[in-house]
């Protein structure tokens, strides 16, 4: 087991190289494109506001595409309920879990939207999730990443 001083960090440095911590972040593309990084959760919730515009939604657009009615987002109380906030949890993920497959959140949205699903009838996760089976989307994806296959 190494010493706290003998991590793999430590070791770059005095070797001249640089530690995490100082490589550039143009190094790091995936990032700054992970929705989950971009919605800051407050109080324990996801403001709709901020789910929408790191999706480029309006609000009517993201209920739609949640599957939830366009009332529930605009309605404070509705759209901090524990059921909306699940759909756009889990929404959020499995974007999330795509968009480096997919090459970015756009590209992890229109798959969500449009992309048929083999093993599910040819639905797509859109229309999954909104069936409240987000779960089954998530094994899968799980498994793809496993190396299962499609």
């Amino acid at each position: 087991m190494a010493s706290k001083g003998n991590t793999r960090r430590s070791r770059l440095r005095a070797a001249g190289g640089r530690g995490f911590a100082e490589r550039p972040k143009k190094s790091f593309p995936a990032l700054k494109d992970r929705l989950s990084r971009n919605v800051a959760v407050k109080g324990g919730k996801l403001p709709v506001e901020d789910v929408a515009q790191s999706l480029g939604m309006s609000k009517a657009q993201l209920a739609e595409t949640a599957g939830l009615s366009i009332d529930t987002l605009y309605r404070t109380n509705r759209a901090g309920s524990a059921k909306t906030q699940a759909r756009l949890k889990e929404m959020l993920e499995i974007v999330d879990r795509v968009s480096d497959w997919a090459g970015g959140k756009d590209q992890a949205m229109a798959w969500y939207r449009a992309e048929p699903i083999p093993e599910f009838g040819d639905r797509t996760a859109e229309s999954l999730v909104k069936d409240g089976k987000a779960t089954a989307v998530r094994d899968y994806l799980d498994h793809v990443a496993l190396g299962g296959f499609a």
